[in-house]
């Protein structure tokens, strides 16, 4: 399925919100080392971590194909994506 540039940027962007979302839960809660979480915190940081990876996952994948579909390297559409993501951010 080809994807569009924006649909990258915004994969990306939900990638970046989800990895926000779990090193605040990490801030929050403290090194599970140092702090026995509590079973809920747990699973949310858990489900919150799987997110995030899956989220990540799907984005590498779709810049991989959009790169191979336009005879592209992935690193270069990559940091075209990320100045994107930025750019919106500041707007």
């Amino acid at each position: 399925m080809p994807h569009a540039f924006e649909e990258l940027v915004e994969k990306q962007r939900a990638a970046d919100q989800a990895h926000q979302q779990v090193d605040e839960l990490r801030h929050a809660y403290g090194p599970p080392t140092e702090h026995e979480w509590t079973k809920q915190q747990t699973a949310t940081y858990e489900t919150a971590l799987r997110a995030w990876r899956d989220l990540d996952r799907d984005v590498q994948s779709a810049l991989a194909q959009y790169a191979k579909e336009r005879g592209r390297s992935r690193p270069e559409v990559q940091t075209e994506v990320e100045s994107a993501v930025r750019r919106t951010e500041h707007q």
